[in-house]
């Protein structure tokens, strides 16, 4: 198992992503690989004590920055940290890329250089938020497609379905689409052609969810276009810090409170990390030939080291394979359904001569 870290990617680089792998091979006896300045993240590894058997530096000369824009850096910036990263996993050299660096540019880059799998008609980033039963909700998109088509969805769908079981262990994920209501027949045109074709997929659709309910556990994950995934994805965020920085005004607001924090402090801890987007990762972009990771632009080490076993779980439950096999299905059984419609508006035709 070999994991390759985009080293000069994120709002930390390179500490955190140094730190990152450093835990992640301790903990998880795994290769890692990272890109970037050698000089730079050799200084920053001579920091730590561990297996050096377990690391190779691979230097490079340029970064893809924040604000590049997003094609053109991956097209002019060859020998990046990103690039060099990606053309790891698209050369079989590397299991997984792990990112924190420009998003848009990861996206162009797991197209163009990794490449989607054949039959995917658009890859899909899946962001994990905590509900609160303490597990997690996907949003499936949450960002990578502003407009879509019901095919999209039909494929968001199933291709988290197919991550969730194999890297976050659901046995029968339930999958809802977002919308502004629960009742069927409600919504645009997309959201409602979308919810009468997931239907037909074998998948556990429970029908749609509205946007109050995506804190709770009414459903593993959330199907939507990308520019409503990530509304609703910087919206649980917001909240979540709202609500975080209420609660320390509160506790701070007078002696008698102040020891009340004090009394709650371990309960509190726990509710900072279950609101912790470092919890949870990174979100993978579904529909690549490989595992393409994004973690969070201001990951610490924790969040590098779990966006790792992300990458990790996703090569070992051969993600990539599944889709393989599900698009394969589904572009024969969307054949059979054209050439039933076709033979449907042949014999109209027929009748009305």
């Amino acid at each position: 198992m070999k994991i390759v870290i985009d080293g000069m990617g994120g709002d930390n680089a390179p500490s955190s992503n140094v730190e990152g792998a450093v835990e992640a091979i301790k903990e998880y006896n795994i290769d890692i690989v990272i890109t970037g300045d050698k000089e730079i993240l050799e200084k920053e590894f001579s920091k730590y004590e561990f297996d050096k058997s377990k690391l190779e530096i691979l230097g490079t000369t340029e970064v893809i920055e924040n604000e590049d824009k997003p094609v053109k850096a991956i097209r002019k910036k060859k020998d990046s940290s990103m690039v060099v990263a990606l053309n790891l996993v698209k050369e079989g050299k590397a299991d997984a890329v792990i990112s924190a660096g420009n998003t848009g540019a990861l996206l162009a880059g797991g197209l163009f250089v990794v490449g989607r799998i054949k039959g995917v008609d658009r890859p899909c980033l899946c962001s994990a938020i905590p509900n609160v039963k303490g597990g997690m909700t996907l949003i499936a998109d949450c960002g990578a497609n502003a407009d879509c088509k019901p095919k999209n969805l039909c494929e968001f769908a199933a291709m988290s379905s197919i991550y969730s079981k194999k890297v976050l262990g659901m046995d029968n994920p339930r999958v809802a689409t977002a919308n502004v209501g629960l009742e069927e027949g409600k919504g645009n045109e997309l959201v409602k052609k979308s919810f009468e074709d997931i239907k037909k997929l074998k998948l556990n659709f429970i029908g749609n969810v509205e946007a109050r309910e995506i804190l709770n556990s009414y459903t593993d994950i959330i199907v939507c276009d990308g520019f409503t995934g990530n509304m609703l994805l910087k919206s649980a965020e917001g909240v979540a810090l709202s609500v975080l920085d209420l609660i320390k005004q509160t506790f701070v607001s007078s002696t008698k409170s102040k020891i009340g924090a004090l009394l709650l402090k371990d309960e509190l801890k726990k509710l900072k990390n279950f609101m912790d987007y470092a919890e949870y990762g990174g979100a993978p972009l579904l529909g690549l030939k490989g595992g393409v990771i994004k973690a969070h632009g201001s990951s610490d080490s924790n969040a590098i080291k779990n966006a790792i076993n992300q990458g990790i779980k996703f090569s070992k439950g051969e993600v990539v394979k599944d889709i393989e096999e599900f698009i394969k299905d589904y572009s024969k059984e969307s054949d059979n359904d054209k050439d039933d419609n076709d033979v449907k508006g042949s014999n109209k035709n027929r009748d009305e001569e």
